[in-house]
C-alpha cells in the first residue's frame, strides 16, 4: 500500500539521480537584503515516480543549499507544492554539516511538513522562484497550472527571477509567456542533462518527458557539463538554472546577485 510513511522511508534512503555535494558556496560582499523580500521555493508532492511502487522525493541537499545562501542574504523563504502540506524528501547525508543542522531545524522542518498551496500565494510579494530538483520535481509540478500562473505574473509582471536546480527544470518547461511563446525560447537553461540518467532503469521509464530533449525541441538553448558535479550552472537574464545538487548554491548566490541589479 502506498502510504505516506513508506515513501518517506524510502525517500530518505534512495540516490537515484543525483549526487550529493558537502560544501555550500558563500558570498562574504553580497548585499542583506530587506527581510520584507520573499523568494518562492517550488516542490513536489510526488511520493513514487509516475505509478510505480519507487519511492520518489524532492533532494534535501538542494533545497537547504540554497536556503541557506537565500536566508544569509536577508530573503523569507516560503515554499509551495501543488498539494501543499508535507512533502517526501530524500538524498539525505547525515555526514553532511550544513544537512545536518536543518535536520534539526524545527521551524524549517516544520515548513517542510506546512507547504501552502498555490491559492495561498500572492505573485506580486515574491521577487524570485526557485524550483528544487529530485525524482519527485518530475510529477505534478510541471504539469500544475496554477503554479505556472503564479510563476510568469511574478516574471512578467514583476520583473522576477525563475531559477531552477537539477530535475527541478522541469517545472519551466511547460511555461509559457502572454504572447504564446515559451519563456526558455531563445535563452540558455541548464538542468539535469540525460547523460546522466539511467535509460534502463525503471524510475527512469516512468518520467513523462526529458528534460533535455523537450527544452532544445521548444526553442531553449540546453546547456550542460559532460564533466558533471562541477557546479555547472547557465544564466540568461532573469532565467538561473543549475544541473547537479553541487550547483545548488550557485544558482542562488546568481539569484541574490541579479536581484541587487534589478
Amino acid at each position: 500500500m502506498k502510504s505516506s510513511i513508506y515513501s518517506l522511508f524510502i525517500a530518505f534512503f534512495l540516490f537515484i539521480g543525483c549526487k550529493q555535494n558537502t560544501e555550500t558556496p558563500s558570498n562574504e560582499n553580497s548585499m542583506v537584503a530587506d527581510q520584507t523580500q520573499q523568494i518562492l521555493f517550488i516542490v513536489s508532492n510526488a511520493h513514487f515516480y509516475g505509478d510505480s511502487d519507487i519511492g520518489a522525493s524532492n533532494h534535501f541537499s538542494e533545497i537547504v543549499q540554497a536556503y541557506e545562501v537565500f536566508k544569509k542574504a536577508g530573503y523569507v523563504i516560503d515554499f509551495v507544492s501543488p498539494e501543499g502540506g508535507a512533502i517526501p524528501i530524500g538524498y539525505i547525508s547525515t555526514s553532511d554539516t550544513l544537512q545536518k543542522k536543518y535536520i534539526y531545524d524545527n521551524d524549517f522542518m516544520d515548513a517542510l511538513e506546512t507547504t501552502k498551496k498555490p491559492n495561498e500565494i500572492k505573485a506580486s510579494d515574491y521577487k524570485a522562484v526557485y524550483y528544487c530538483g529530485g525524482g519527485a520535481a518530475m510529477f505534478g509540478v510541471p504539469e500544475n497550472e496554477s503554479i505556472q500562473k503564479i510563476v510568469m505574473e511574478l516574471y512578467e509582471q514583476h520583473n522576477g527571477i525563475v531559477s531552477a536546480i537539477c530535475h527541478g527544470t522541469a517545472g519551466i518547461a511547460n511555461l509559457k509567456t502572454k504572447d504564446g511563446e515559451y519563456l526558455f525560447a531563445g535563452k540558455k537553461i541548464n538542468g539535469f542533462p540525460d547523460i546522466f540518467e539511467n535509460k534502463d532503469a525503471a524510475y527512469y521509464k516512468t518520467f513523462p518527458f526529458s528534460i533535455q530533449e523537450t527544452i532544445k525541441e521548444r526553442g531553449g538553448d540546453f546547456q550542460f557539463s559532460e564533466e558533471g558535479w562541477d557546479g555547472f550552472m547557465v544564466s540568461d537574464g532573469r532565467l538561473i538554472s543549475g544541473q547537479d545538487p553541487t550547483a545548488a548554491g550557485l544558482v542562488a548566490e546568481k539569484v541574490v546577485e541579479t536581484l541587487q541589479q534589478l
